[in-house]
């Protein structure tokens, strides 16, 4: 029998996550939950060369595009709970970006649905991302990467 359907959690903001807190949302006070896997996507200095990183996104087309994907992920992999939190504005190196935390019946349909969430989001979620180097200046704005498409088209069978 298919689990309940469940509303995800999904925000865009420019305050920090506290994980610890969102996780403790999903799962206090539930007997059904078997497993939760988090995600957390942290912003790096990519070897001491970026001072920061500044993420755009597009308001409500992001909380939409997360939303879309969120409801996938909890249909997909029958999620007794689903949150999606990622980050806009400039963020430091060793600052949280995203959080995804899967709550399952299962560890392996939470572990998947972390990983098809975050695949997504890579490419489906209307946010750009510009570096400012240690150095001073700006490298630019980051460019999407192939590696992230190949992780996208896995879940439809392709490689």
């Amino acid at each position: 029998m298919a689990a309940p359907a469940r509303t995800p959690t999904v925000r865009v903001q420019q305050s920090a996550i506290d994980v610890a807190a969102e996780s403790a949302l999903l799962t206090d006070g539930r007997r059904d939950i078997g497993a939760l896997v988090t995600f957390t996507g942290l912003c790096r200095d990519e070897a001491g060369r970026l001072s920061a990183l500044e993420l755009e996104h597009y308001p409500g087309m992001a909380e939409r595009a997360i939303g879309a994907i969120a409801a996938d992920a909890i249909a997909r992999f029958s999620l007794l709970g689903l949150t999606v939190i990622h980050r806009y504005g400039s963020m430091q190196p060793g600052d949280t970006i995203v959080l995804v935390a899967a709550a399952a019946s299962h560890r392996q349909a939470a572990f998947d649905a972390a990983s098809f969430v975050m695949d997504f989001l890579k490419t489906d979620a209307p946010f750009w991302k510009k570096e400012h180097l240690a150095a001073g200046g700006t490298g630019g704005w980051v460019d999407a990467r192939e590696a992230d498409d190949d992780a996208r088209a896995r879940w439809h069978g392709g490689t």
